[in-house]
């Protein structure tokens, strides 16, 4: 009897794209089917069993890290300045009265009540990701992923920070935007593990061809994109898990998350 393949959820922005060319490649011989969403999306998708696995939002795998479990070889992170997760702001923070945040994410709104200290009336209102739009009658936006390659010529009375390079001031340490995480009902076979393992690798080779065929982005310097992912993405989730226990546990304090769950790996 010949197994049903499982949904594999992959995000749609650059930071994954090395790992989508391998996987769409060969995903199906190895027993996955490839999806891809917004970060945000796929979390809900995983979540309702719309998917097996999935790459999420760090912080969605917080609130249910009880019926997942992490594949250890592989995350999204960043060590200082990525230049993705941009936070505009017209106004000093403690002036700052609403937010516009990007839709498509929810690691970078949890990032943002832990870095920096709000008024206690803040309102935040979910936005697609157009800076113009998103200022008109707020005070700030937060805007994650490609489009934030497509920000130029900003007033000079907007503020920028980089929520990873505010993140690594702050701590010092690695942060993880996203984590694979599979079902805890889903099992992977050795082989299958290894493909994981060898999407990354072979993943970080094609970087100058992946960018090449990036068309999302024709329009932004190919070296600019080669940089962010040559040396600002990182995949290795060794390295990181320290940064990912650390977001945790604030996410806990300052009330992002409710309850505390130890991280399980496959």
């Amino acid at each position: 009897m010949v197994q049903p393949l499982l949904r594999f959820g992959i995000h749609n922005f650059l930071n994954a794209a090395p790992l989508l060319s391998p996987l769409k490649e060969e995903g199906s011989n190895m027993g996955f089917q490839v999806f891809t969403d917004s970060p945000a999306s796929l979390a809900d998708r995983l979540k309702s069993n719309d998917l097996d696995l999935a790459m999420i939002p760090s912080v969605e795998y917080f609130k249910s890290a009880d019926t997942y479990r992490l594949v250890p070889s592989l995350c999204i992170a960043s060590r200082g300045k990525v230049g993705t997760v941009l936070f505009l702001t017209k106004k000093p923070i403690n002036e700052i009265s609403s937010i516009a945040v990007d839709n498509r994410s929810r690691t970078s709104v949890a990032l943002l009540k832990i870095l920096f200290s709000f008024s206690s009336d803040l309102t935040i209102h979910s936005f697609p990701p157009d800076l113009e739009s998103m200022l008109v009658d707020h005070s700030a936006a937060l805007i994650i992923g490609d489009a934030a390659f497509k920000l130029s010529d900003l007033d000079s009375s907007i503020t920028v920070y980089d929520l990873s390079e505010e993140w690594f001031r702050q701590t010092g340490k690695t942060f993880v935007h996203a984590v694979l995480a599979v079902r805890k009902n889903i099992l992977l076979t050795q082989s299958q593990k290894k493909f994981i393992q060898r999407v990354k690798a072979e993943g970080r080779g094609r970087i100058k061809e992946v960018v090449r065929g990036y068309e999302m982005l024709s329009n932004v310097d190919t070296k600019v994109l080669e940089d962010y992912l040559e040396k600002k993405i990182r995949y290795d989730f060794d390295a990181s898990e320290d940064g990912l226990v650390h977001f945790r546990n604030l996410c806990y304090q300052h009330g992002v998350i409710l309850k505390k769950y130890s991280i399980e790996f496959i």
